[in-house]
């Protein structure tokens, strides 16, 4: 079964998040992505879920990491700026893997 294309917004924040995870990329995995329109009074974007799993050595570390970036980098995409991204569940597995859910909201600029 092939999996469903993502849009272009959603390629490029994931590209960007990953390149903000402070591990290599055989060390993160993807679990899946799902993004819907959304639109303002003013504003037009999408909505992103997106599921990663972090593992290897320290991934904590590289998860903190992360929310760092999170709080403080601008986010800026070609056509397209991040209004709103947060980490909104994790769960940590007995082999100390992490698997994160994050939400954001892309606007078209």
């Amino acid at each position: 079964m092939r999996p469903d294309p993502i849009s272009v917004s959603a390629a490029q924040l994931l590209r960007a998040l990953v390149k903000r995870i402070a591990l290599n990329m055989n060390r993160i995995s993807i679990g899946r992505i799902r993004s819907v329109d959304w639109q303002s009074l003013t504003f037009t974007g999408e909505r992103h879920e997106i599921s990663l799993r972090l593992a290897g050595p320290d991934p904590h570390l590289a998860l903190e990491a992360l929310r760092v970036e999170l709080r403080h980098a601008e986010w800026q995409l070609d056509g397209h700026i991040v209004a709103e991204i947060l980490i909104v569940d994790e769960q940590v597995f007995d082999d100390g893997s992490i698997t994160l859910e994050i939400e954001a909201l892309t606007l078209c600029e």
